[in-house]
């Protein structure tokens, strides 16, 4: 069927409907957008839901929201473990493969069709809705409220800074007005669910981008509580935020009812053990990632070939444009850009001290701005005293952060760990181990310069003492550690992890021993970590390395 007669006949749902009953429900499904996974097991998963629900003593009405096919198929589990811990669930979808491609009101319309059919078990254990309907019936023409405006917006521009992978958005361009028109559209279907069932609580993932953050904002907007959810790279982890977006990673709580302590021993062998894989390139315990791609070979090695001499060096390490760590996160410039160029600046003003940029290694699997076209654009040819070192170079950063004298970061961990060495840390972008005690915090351009000038003065009599590097530890011990929560399903090993952990173990006694506690907080208990304590620290591997 061609695009011009799929818009045409997309118009009509009634048509739509009548072809996937007839022909389209019979024929092998082949679009990206699949739900292959959860139809495989959710049959299954709701007899267990039916089977093993438990009970609880304040059961809540609790709507779940989702798009994009895999986030469908995380979410739905989310649903049905929330029903099976004894909780009224309401499931609603958009049926979205893509978020910065358009589509025809047939295709979208035929992937709800598909959806509503994998998703139909369900319905036994949950209120399960797609607000695709609601959401077309407002048509190309949207007529917002200013609030509901604000929301989409705010949400469209980060849409197309997080896709494009850029800090400044052109209001005018495509990938914007398809970002604005969707998440308008989702507003008004999302405003009307919410008001129609009007829950104790709306679960949903991430909370800052597409329609999802637009779910977030209404939500708000409606006082109604929320849970946002995300996962970083650890297996059988999440992280979960009540009434805020979890990719913000507020830790204050954390901080506040942990953050005064002493750090364990055993807390530290297993830092260490995370550290020193970080900076070997080697794979930690269940963490999926490697954070350098050659290990450290020496700082003295990287003094060499950089032609470095003792004048005060200064390691500025930048973040990815455009990832969740950069979005919304201005301080004391209106882009991370605006920063790096400007400490450049700063350094060529002042011959005596030695700067290293660290662009971000990712860099390399991204498609968008890079900082070194920024850095060339701004500064053709730099001065002997400022190093640039591009995401491909084979140098560890770790060998950067062992000469340098004290550091520079807009966001980046990298930040917290440079702190972690004593190192003096100036960080200029609104990140979570900022304000805990063991960094510098400028709130202003005019503040920052001045740190400059005091740290790069003396900078051994700047140094961290003693106990702003135990704080600098025990805080990240607390992030990488606890502020994550035990889960059965992560969202990049899905299949995997639900053959191995099937909603009958979850609901089982063993798995409410493991899990209980992290559904309790996805169904609006209180996340008191004063409470919980450092509830990991008994199950946590010392090894650096994990085969």
């Amino acid at each position: 069927m061609s695009t011009m007669l799929k818009d045409l006949v997309g118009k009509i749902p009634i048509v739509v409907d009548a072809y996937w009953a007839l022909r389209g429900r019979h024929k092998p499904w082949n679009a990206h957008f699949e739900l292959v996974g959860l139809k495989a097991v959710l049959p299954g998963a709701v007899e267990d839901v039916l089977e093993y629900q438990r009970k609880t003593e304040q059961p809540r009405k609790i709507c779940v929201f989702a798009t994009l096919h895999y986030w469908i198929e995380q979410a739905m589990l989310v649903a049905l473990g929330l029903a099976g811990y004894g909780h009224q669930v309401s499931f609603a979808w958009l049926p979205y493969a893509e978020w910065d491609q358009e589509i025809s009101r047939f295709d979208l319309r035929r992937q709800d069709l598909y959806t509503r059919d994998v998703l139909q078990p369900a319905s036994r254990v949950m209120r399960i809705g797609s607000l695709l309907g609601s959401s077309q019936q407002v048509g190309s023409k949207l007529n917002l409220s200013p609030e509901l405006q604000k929301i989409v917006d705010q949400v469209s521009d980060y849409d197309t800074q997080y896709t494009l992978q850029i800090e400044e958005t052109d209001l005018s361009s495509p990938l914007y007005l398809l970002r604005q028109q969707r998440n308008g559209q989702a507003a008004v279907a999302i405003h009307d669910w919410l008001k129609k069932e009007q829950p104790d609580l709306l679960v949903i993932p991430n909370g800052t981008i597409l329609e999802m953050g637009v779910a977030y904002q209404v939500a708000q907007l409606l006082g109604i509580k929320t849970v946002t959810f995300e996962f970083a790279d650890q297996q059988e982890r999440i992280w979960v935020a009540q009434n805020d977006e979890i990719m913000r990673h507020n830790t204050s709580d954390l901080w506040n009812n942990l953050g005064d302590q002493p750090l364990p021993e055993k807390a530290k062998q297993a830092l260490a053990g995370l550290f020193g894989a970080r900076k070997n390139a080697h794979l930690w315990g269940n963490f999926a990632r490697q954070w350098q791609q050659n290990p450290v070979k020496g700082g003295a090695s990287v003094r060499e070939s950089l032609n470095l001499d003792a004048r005060p060096l200064a390691l500025l390490a930048t973040n990815v444009l455009g990832d969740s760590l950069t979005l919304g996160r201005q301080r004391i410039t209106e882009t991370m850009a605006e920063m790096i160029v400007g400490t450049i600046d700063y350094f060529i003003q002042h011959p005596g001290l030695q700067l290293v940029v660290r662009v971000h290694p990712g860099e390399l699997k991204t498609h968008g701005t890079s900082m070194i076209d920024v850095i060339n654009q701004a500064y053709p040819q730099l001065p002997e005293n400022i190093h640039v070192i591009r995401p491909e170079d084979k140098t560890n950063t770790y060998d950067l952060v062992e000469i340098a004298d004290f550091g520079l970061v807009y966001t980046t961990t990298v930040g917290m760990e440079m702190a972690m060495t004593g190192l003096p840390v100036i960080v200029t972008g609104i990140t979570h181990y900022a304000g805990k005690g063991f960094t510098l915090d400028p709130q202003t351009w005019q503040e920052y310069e001045a740190m400059l000038d005091q740290v790069s003065q003396n900078p051994s009599s700047a140094r961290l003492t003693h106990e702003q590097v135990e704080k600098a530890w025990l805080y990240a011990y607390l992030f990488f550690f606890e502020f994550s929560l035990p889960f059965p399903w992560h969202i990049l090993w899905l299949q995997d992890d639900f053959q191995q952990r099937p909603m009958g173990y979850v609901l089982s006694d063993e798995g409410q021993q493991k899990y209980g506690q992290t559904f309790a907080y996805l169904a609006g208990d209180r996340l008191d970590w004063a409470a919980r304590g450092l509830a990991r620290l008994e199950t946590l591997p010392l090894s650096e390395e994990s085969q």
